[in-house]
């Protein structure tokens, strides 16, 4: 999902960006389709613990009801995990290319109602907005892909190759269990795709009811977290010695928080600074024309990096603590105290070469560093013109003058599996969303009305201009 903002400053720059206009929707029956699945499949707890049969069933009966042969609509349980279903269901072109796929994540993080105003599990339209646990993330995005698809179908649509989209399990848990990676490593032959689009995040962004700009995510960079070990044999407090574990890890922490990873920029920075360039002004413009450049200034990246922490995450790897235990009792010296160390590194550095940089940096062969999670690694997306300017065609035909900026995300999202299994891969969204009211994960998730039913029709005309060959 995306995590990068624009900064205040740009937002205050920023050119030619018209307040939103009044909405383009899809013709009503459309839209009501798109408005009876996001209810139906709200309404299902699609929690990890719970699993994604019922979205599953909801999803194939109305692809079934659009038109959808059974032999289209396949229905894929994870071998491993029964109550993982997937659903992936195939519109037949001409053969002229491989296929394009939408990846679209049917599950959901807890909601509790009583943490909610409103019921978190149903469907509620208050106040211009719709609310409901993955209104924003992203049951919104699969109604409106289903209802896209299904529009398709009904006008007799024939792309030019096959479109495909995957619905799928598993994306809010842990790496070692995803619907897309199960789909990719054991039915490979369902979604073998040329192309694949997600729109698990918002791609536009509003600041101040003004549209600033339309991200495409290209790349990602990979989640790794290692732990910071070190172990003795203790003792009791009363015989204090200067072994202590605790604190020979405080001093390699201390360490790591005084280094930085060197900055860099790869294909799709380069391409983000400098169309994020134009809505600045004065040194901001300057010192992103010259990250557009290779060889970089270095000085010039020293101060983006100061002026936005969103901008700082993208310029270079990053390693933070984020959890400490050690000791089991007051009066006995630790034996073992371990350091959680999280790290977003660039998707062309490897999770050893981070680690033996870390090892150098607490200089101390007691902390013993190891990465115990599962990692997933996956190359850039190449931030091709063709893709761009699809998307640019598109977004331009709703939403004219809106600058369409290649995004590299901090944080993860689905198509780090299909990357990683050879398949260039997009984060687009028909989703715009206020930055300053981002409700995923959170307590009375919503989306605009409006915006729901203008990503609906931005899907339709997307998958129209992919459908090409």
């Amino acid at each position: 999902m995306r995590e990068w903002k624009l900064g205040v400053a740009a937002a205050a720059l920023l050119l030619g960006a018209a307040a939103p206009q009044s909405h383009i929707v899809p013709p009503e029956d459309n839209k009501q389709l798109a408005h009876d699945i996001l209810r139906d499949i709200i309404a299902v707890h699609s929690v990890h613990e719970v699993g994604t049969g019922g979205v599953a069933q909801v999803l194939a009966k109305y692809l079934a009801d659009g038109g959808f042969a059974q032999d289209d609509v396949k229905i894929v349980p994870e071998t491993q995990y029964p109550k993982q279903v997937n659903v992936v269901v195939r519109l037949h072109g001409k053969g002229k290319g491989k296929p394009v796929m939408w990846i679209c994540h049917m599950d959901v993080v807890e909601a509790k109602a009583e943490d909610w105003t409103l019921p978190p599990f149903q469907l509620t339209e208050k106040d211009g907005y719709f609310y409901g646990r993955g209104t924003s993330d992203m049951k919104d995005e699969d109604a409106a892909v289903a209802a896209s698809l299904i529009r398709l179908k009904k006008e007799g649509f024939v792309p030019d190759r096959d479109i495909i989209v995957a619905f799928t399990a598993d994306e809010e848990v842990g790496l070692e269990q995803d619907g897309p990676a199960f789909l990719l490593r054991e039915h490979r032959d369902l979604v073998d795709a040329g192309l694949v689009i997600n729109p698990d995040g918002d791609s536009g962004e509003i600041v101040g009811g003004k549209r600033l700009d339309y991200g495409v995510e290209t790349s990602q960079k990979t989640y790794v977290t290692y732990d910071f070990e070190v172990t003795n044999k203790g003792g009791h407090s009363s015989e204090p010695r200067p072994d202590n574990a605790i604190y020979d890890l405080s001093k390699g922490l201390v360490r790591l928080a005084a280094f930085q990873f060197p900055y860099k920029t790869n294909a799709t920075t380069r391409l983000y600074f400098q169309r994020r360039a134009m809505l600045e002004t004065g040194k901001m413009r300057a010192d992103m024309l010259s990250l557009a450049k290779q060889p970089m200034d270095m000085k010039a990246a020293a101060r983006l990096a100061k002026s936005d922490i969103s901008i700082n995450a993208i310029l270079h790897s990053t390693c933070v603590a984020t959890m400490l235990n050690a000791g089991v009792q007051e009066n006995a010296l630790p034996a073992r105290a371990v350091a959680t160390v999280q790290c977003r590194i660039m998707p062309d550095e490897t999770v050893d070469g981070v680690q033996a940089v870390l090892q150098k940096v607490v200089a101390d062969p007691k902390i013993k560093i190891t990465h115990p999670d599962m990692v997933v690694q996956a190359p850039e997306s190449p931030p091709s013109k063709a893709l761009l300017g699809s998307v640019e065609k598109v977004v331009h035909s709703m939403w004219p003058g809106v600058p369409v900026i290649p995004a590299m995300a901090a944080g993860a999202s689905d198509s780090i599996f299909t990357r990683n299994a050879g398949i260039p891969s997009y984060g687009v969204s028909g989703g715009w969303a206020d930055v300053n009211d981002v409700r995923a994960h959170g307590r009375d998730e919503r989306r605009e009305v409006g915006a729901f039913y203008e990503s609906v029709e931005f899907t339709y005309r997307l998958m129209k201009e992919l459908g090409g060959s």
